[in-house]
């Protein structure tokens, strides 16, 4: 008994031995990689983790094939979402979109102020070009299911914030929807107020704060 637990802790410090080896603290932020890299550390290390709880009676069998088919997966999630982060970087065109990639998710954020006039939750005409170009890249990838939430600031009554950022996210996904998006794939929130990005003390802070953010999440 004493013989396995050994090995399956030498095992497990292996794994966390290649983790310190690809700290994500150590990967370039500019490698356009990073994230195929970071994904197949977590899913290692996740996989490892999974592993070393199993019933198996073979501990370090189950440990270092969990790690083996963790990173394979985290690498693979991580690689597709590198490499759509590039695509939609090259595709989409209007100034103040903003593109984030953590790893397990893409979000794209539309500022309100390009996005909607003051109060309003008709999507610019400007916009719609690059809403249709989102719209072509999900269908490019079937895979991801979509979550379209809206956001304000703390300006104005709260629930009348809710139902203004719930109208706004429905318009986006109503275009999403119109250019081939299943609406199977859609889901609508509506957060108002409550998840700000900076400060509302601010008139730029306010600015961030009312968007609408398109979530893309890998299914599989």
């Amino acid at each position: 008994m004493k013989l396995v637990k050994l090995t399956t802790a030498t095992a497990i410090s292996a794994v966390f031995l290649l983790g310190a080896c690809t700290d994500p603290a150590r990967i370039d932020p500019g490698d356009p990689n990073r994230k195929t890299k970071q994904g197949a550390l977590i899913g290692g290390l996740l996989g490892a983790g999974i592993g070393a709880v199993s019933g198996s009676p073979h501990k370090t069998t189950a440990v270092l094939g969990g790690a083996t088919l963790g990173a394979i997966v985290g690498a693979g999630i991580g690689e597709s979402l590198d490499r759509q982060e590039a695509e939609l970087r090259r595709d989409l065109s209007s100034d103040g979109i903003t593109i984030t990639n953590t790893g397990d998710r893409l979000i794209v954020s539309l500022p309100n102020d390009i996005t909607f006039a003051t109060d309003s939750f008709e999507v610019r005409p400007a916009l719609r070009s690059d809403l249709n170009r989102v719209a072509a890249h999900l269908q490019r990838y079937p895979d991801m299911t979509v979550r379209v939430v809206g956001h304000t600031d703390s300006d104005g009554d709260a629930a009348y914030n809710i139902g203004l950022s719930k109208r706004r996210a429905n318009a986006v996904a109503d275009i999403l929807q119109a250019n081939g998006v299943s609406y199977a794939r859609l889901s609508t929130i509506g957060r108002g107020e409550e998840e700000p990005i900076a400060s509302n003390l601010t008139e730029e802070g306010k600015a961030r704060n009312r968007r609408v953010e398109i979530v893309m999440i890998p299914s599989g």
